[in-house]
């Protein structure tokens, strides 16, 4: 993620504090500049236009900025900032156990918002487009009823429960899961959107269609089917061979969305060390590799063997801190030829859609 510099200090601040740590200065997330900009009690003027704090600054913690008066089109962000105005259900402000979950919840879907928007997609809100994007957070250990995560037309649902350490290392060890955190439900299941409004029924639908189906399967195939057989089988003996995880062998929507998410975990995470200034000189290392690895600031007009190769040294190196401090891998995975296709395939969509769109500011309607 981008390293978010105080304005008045050029100290880190982070991407979750309301206040400076080095300074004190009242700072908050202006979305269209990507930055941290200094708000007083009445807000702060920015390019002729007044943004305030969200309206859940002091229920959720976010530091996010919202107009202060918008628009007929963007009614929806009244008093929220963008990614909160997504949150179509949440819980009851009576389920204080629950309520408590969403600070760290949104704070993750506060992320994925950020790293889209800087990856140029385009995020429709449900409250302009019927099949929006809209999430729906949700708790199954405070109101007692299954909690499914997923996504349906546009809508994807979290359980809120999945904030808890224990509960959610459970599940990781039960459906036999190298990784599985909170962002990474978002990420996935963003995925699922993202493939069916640029993949499926995009303007360049015509032709990824048909590469998708050739690279993940045919879509078409029963979805209830898979599943049947995916918990009652488990996955295909070789899955290693041609998978990122045993989820994606299910369908190929399933095997779509982990790719995606991939994309997103690796992405996010070689900008987050390249704004940190790391780099790997190979006259350094212990051990051989090929050469210096200096992540770029874009990957965009590269191949995926590109982000993949600067990724493997820099996951190597991330896993082994991780090891040094008792720790899982950061990056618990194996990246097959195969795989690298299909990751090839999101690069391609990713950047080309949004060239495509000629996207400056892909969240219509927050300025």
């Amino acid at each position: 993620m981008h390293a978010l510099t105080c304005p008045v200090c050029n100290a880190l601040s982070g991407f979750d504090p309301q206040h400076c740590p080095s300074c004190g200065s009242s700072v908050g997330i202006h979305l269209p500049s990507q930055s941290l900009a200094v708000v007083a009690t009445e807000g702060v003027q920015i390019d002729g236009r007044q943004w305030v704090r969200c309206s859940n600054a002091t229920r959720t913690g976010c530091n996010w900025l919202t107009l202060a008066e918008v628009d007929e089109g963007s009614i929806g962000l009244r008093g929220r900032c963008f990614p909160c105005s997504l949150v179509r259900r949440d819980p009851d402000p009576d389920d204080t156990i629950a309520v408590e979950k969403l600070t760290s919840t949104t704070r993750d879907l506060r992320m994925l918002i950020y790293q889209l928007a800087d990856l140029g997609l385009p995020v429709e809100p449900f409250w302009r487009t019927e099949g929006g994007l809209a999430f729906d957070l949700l708790s199954s250990q405070t109101t007692g009823q299954q909690v499914i995560i997923g996504h349906a037309n546009g809508v994807v649902t979290i359980d809120l429960a999945e904030s808890l350490d224990a509960h959610r290392e459970r599940l990781r060890v039960d459906l036999g899961e190298a990784y599985r955190t909170m962002l990474g439900h978002f990420r996935h299941e963003v995925g699922h959107y993202f493939e069916h409004i640029l993949v499926e029924t995009g303007d360049g639908a015509a032709e990824y269609l048909a590469d998708a189906r050739e690279i993940f399967g045919d879509e078409r195939v029963s979805y209830s089917d898979a599943i049947d057989r995916h918990y009652t089988y488990g996955p295909p003996r070789d899955w290693q061979d041609s998978y990122i995880s045993e989820y994606a062998t299910m369908h190929p929507w399933e095997d779509f969305a982990e790719c995606f998410a991939h994309y997103l975990h690796i992405t996010g995470t070689i900008d987050t060390a390249r704004e940190s200034g790391l780099m790997l000189e190979s006259d350094q290392v212990s051990f051989t590799m090929d050469r210096d690895i200096v992540p770029l600031k874009s990957y965009a007009d590269v191949p995926i063997e590109r982000l993949l190769y600067d990724w493997k040294w820099l996951s190597t190196m991330f896993n082994r801190v991780n090891a040094a401090m008792g720790a899982r891998p950061l990056y618990p995975f194996d990246i097959p030829r195969p795989v690298v296709r299909k990751l090839g395939f999101v690069h391609r969509v990713i950047r080309e859609s949004a060239t495509r769109l000629a996207i400056t500011d892909p969240m219509v309607g927050v300025g």
